[in-house]
């Protein structure tokens, strides 16, 4: 190794270290990056009053139980119904799991109701409230008289947006409706908000979350909070995918489509690998170089190459690879001029070449098939007879 190429193999070795490193880093962070986009649940459910991870509602249970509220957690529409009673709130978030059926039961239950979140047969669960469409999530003021809200004032809220039944109250404006809707029918308080964030573990503590959370679940003594169950199955079976209330229904009643199904995480995953594919591709690239055109030292005449060949057939008495070289080359010259293809063996060729030309068959046949010559005259007479049947044929 010289002392001027020594420098320039450290440099290359340092390149390449610099780049292993960096696609490590993207990697990493093409794993990491989209469990901390969505939270991650560490094992435990959503909205779930026993989940201590950042999608949980652990924080909220907890306060409610310091501020005096007796908390139950239940997992199916039947043992919320039981535990409810006329002094009661039922909180339903979007973790609930419920099907037309179950919505029925629980909306039948006695005391008040809290709808939160992306729930399901919201037709069922709050008669006369409708939704008007998406809107993003966000910190919002009250402006409106709720003393729950008022008294909260900015919270994170937003998700969907509603319009109740006449005499409800809506906080906190977004797009065409209110993010909170609250209505009284048939000595039932129902209240609706379009997203559960405020709630979770990781939003609590933002603007007034903790006290809306609390303002609107500790409402009364005790709060039955019905929570994702182990097997959906027991939460009265899967939805009816032809109601228009089901979130996998557009606000219209039109299905969505598969874009607006795949969790937000997978489209940053997706990304991200096309990006260190990338990456990849550009560090593979500027390791190998551009290609480099090497002239030939020597440029060699096809003829030469032709003679230098014949000799070598000569001094080794080779006539039969000579002969079988030329009716071969033959052959393949032939073979399109009569239509043939390329596989065309040099029987079929001799047959066509003789109906062409109007030969007899059987001299055709030998020329191209017979047996190597004995000598070199035979041999050049070959050659000769070969090249008369190639000018036969062009010109027939």
């Amino acid at each position: 190794m010289t002392a001027a190429t020594a420098p320039a193999k450290a440099r290359s070795r340092g390149r390449q270290t610099a780049w292993a490193a960096l696609l490590v880093v993207l990697v990493l962070v093409t794993a990491v990056l989209p469990l901390l986009l969505t939270g991650g649940r560490s094992g435990g459910r959503s909205l779930d009053p026993d989940d201590t991870s950042l999608n949980g509602s652990a924080a909220l249970a907890r306060l409610l139980e310091a501020h005096g509220v007796e908390v139950t957690r239940v997992e199916t529409p039947g043992a919320a119904v039981a535990a409810a009673g006329p002094h009661t709130l039922l909180l339903v978030t979007e973790a609930s799991f419920l099907d037309r059926a179950a919505a029925g039961r629980v909306s039948a239950a006695f005391g008040d109701r809290l709808i939160v979140g992306s729930v399901p047969y919201l037709d069922v669960l709050a008669p006369g409230v409708r939704r008007q469409g998406p809107v993003r999530a966000r910190s919002r003021a009250p402006e409106c008289t709720l003393r729950e809200a008022v008294r909260a004032g900015d919270a994170y809220t937003g998700g969907m947006a509603f319009t109740g039944p006449q005499g409800a109250t809506g906080c906190y404006p977004a797009g065409d409706g209110h993010a909170l809707v609250r209505y009284t029918a048939d000595g039932h308080t129902v209240t609706v908000l379009g997203d559960a964030s405020f709630m979770t573990n990781l939003r609590l503590a933002e603007d007034g979350n903790a006290a809306l959370a609390l303002n609107l679940a500790g409402a009364r003594q005790k709060l039955v909070w019905l929570a994702e169950p182990d097997d959906p199955a027991e939460a009265g079976g899967p939805r009816d995918p032809g109601d228009p209330d089901d979130p996998g229904e557009g606000t219209d009643g039109q299905a969505r489509s598969l874009g607006d199904l795949i969790p937000r995480g997978v489209k940053w995953a997706v990304l991200q690998l096309a990006v260190a594919v990338a990456l990849a591709a550009l560090w593979r690239g500027r390791r190998l170089g551009p290609v480099v055109a090497e002239r030939l030292p020597v440029v060699v005449r096809a003829a030469e190459t032709v003679e230098g060949r014949g000799r070598l057939y000569r001094s080794r008495r080779a006539r039969d690879r000579a002969a079988l070289a030329l009716r071969a080359a033959a052959a393949d010259r032939l073979a399109p001029r009569l239509g043939l293809p390329r596989t065309a063996t040099a029987e079929e060729v001799a047959v066509a070449a003789a109906a062409r030309t109007g030969r007899d068959p059987e001299p055709v046949l030998t020329l191209l098939c017979g047996p190597p010559p004995g000598d070199d005259t035979a041999l050049v007479t070959l050659a000769a007879h070969l090249d008369t049947l190639e000018r036969q044929v062009r010109d027939s």
